[in-house]
């Protein structure tokens, strides 16, 4: 699903027109970006949590090369889905 079926399925769902449901999507995507971002946590009770997690650094290899190259360590996203959203699938 991508983010126009997901526009139109929350539209039918909810009985909003699809623009009122994009500015929705939209603000939803920019608050989380947002508070991740600023090193906090969005949790979504039931559905999951979204986070910040630092990854090491690491060596690995160029794979057309075959040589070897430090990964530096950095931030990445993360989701941990809730319980209802486990049962559920």
């Amino acid at each position: 699903m991508n983010k126009q079926e997901l526009v139109a399925s929350v539209a039918e769902e909810s009985g909003l027109t699809k623009k009122d449901v994009e500015k929705v999507i939209n603000a939803l995507v920019d608050s989380v970006t947002e508070a991740l971002k600023a090193g906090d946590k969005v949790a979504l009770v039931g559905f999951g949590t979204f986070e910040v997690r630092t990854r090491a650094a690491r060596s690995g290899r160029n794979p057309q090369t075959g040589d070897a190259i430090a990964i530096p360590a950095g931030k990445v996203p993360a989701f941990r889905p809730g319980k209802e959203l486990k049962e559920s699938v």
